[in-house]
């Protein structure tokens, strides 16, 4: 796997703000990652993925210095029609990105927009419903559908236009506990089923960590963590002490260390977690 990401010395700082929302970034993804970025509010973690789609600084004014390079390329040199061929972008609002009156209108509208075939665009819609179970609501109005329903929609008209790049920016933050799981489900059939890199903005912790290849631990503009679930969770109180509230499999663990019980890795895995809890039990009465 080759690094289609690289982020050097990035320093990025809004108009009329009194300090950097990034400062001196450096960051490589690397080809077919899942990457989950976390981190408290206001930590710079939507800032991050916008450099990395383009929005900064194209459609943002402030101060802006070192390099975001795509696939080799400058973010500054390349245009919007190739920006959108690189990275898909879903926003936590869905209906922002609404523009259509059927579900079918919606999918199809980016397609048109870079020219695509009618042939074509009948395929991909076909393709991209079924990934994200809209066959039955083609037809229907996006702005009637439910919170998870309109996600859903807003997933799948990015994901029609096959970027390398998909970015879900906290898609979960206005939906009830099932539009939670039905994203979920849906971004583990894309990490699955997918040749794509997804770059996943999220606040609840334990599903992220499950999905994720990487985690990015954005803190006070900078990237404090960067690092595989099992190596990222080593340090719990420091995470805690930043914002984050780790999955319950791995406080658990934490605890068992602190207690002299386990030394092994971390697991984000609640079925791992049981058989170690499970193995530190059975060891415990045979001793007795």
């Amino acid at each position: 796997m080759g690094k289609i990401i690289e982020i050097n010395h990035l320093t990025w700082q809004y108009t009329d703000t009194e300090k950097p929302a990034l400062v001196d970034v450096n960051l490589d993804i690397e080809d077919n990652m899942f990457i989950g970025v976390c981190g408290p509010n206001e930590s710079g973690k939507t800032t991050l993925v916008s450099c990395i789609k383009g929005l900064i600084p194209h459609n943002f004014i402030g101060s802006y210095t070192g390099e975001v390079r795509l696939f080799g390329k400058n973010i500054r040199d390349l245009r919007a029609k190739e920006l959108a061929e690189y990275v898909g972008f879903v926003f936590a609002d869905p209906e922002a990105q609404f523009t259509s009156m059927s579900v079918e209108e919606e999918l199809a509208f980016g397609m048109e927009n870079i020219g695509l075939g009618s042939d074509e665009i009948r395929e991909r819609i076909d393709w991209v419903a079924k990934i994200t179970n809209l066959e039955n609501l083609l037809d229907k109005s996006p702005y009637d559908l439910s919170g998870g329903q309109k996600q859903r929609v807003a997933i799948a008209s990015v994901l029609a236009m096959q970027p390398k790049i998909v970015i879900l920016d906290e898609p979960t933050s206005m939906l009830d506990p099932m539009g939670k799981d039905s994203v979920f489900n849906i971004c583990a059939r894309m990490k699955e089923e997918l040749n794509m890199t997804i770059i996943m903005v999220e606040h609840t912790m334990d599903r992220l960590a499950r999905l994720s290849d990487r985690l990015i631990l954005v803190h006070n503009g900078k990237i404090e963590r960067y690092a595989e679930p099992e190596h990222f969770f080593e340090n719990v109180d420091e995470l805690v002490e930043m914002g984050l509230n780790p999955p319950a499999s791995i406080v658990f663990l934490d605890q068992l260390k602190r207690a002299g019980l386990y030394e092994g890795p971390m697991t984000t895995s609640v079925e791992e977690t049981i058989e170690i809890a499970q193995s530190i039990c059975a060891r415990k009465e045979s001793v007795q």
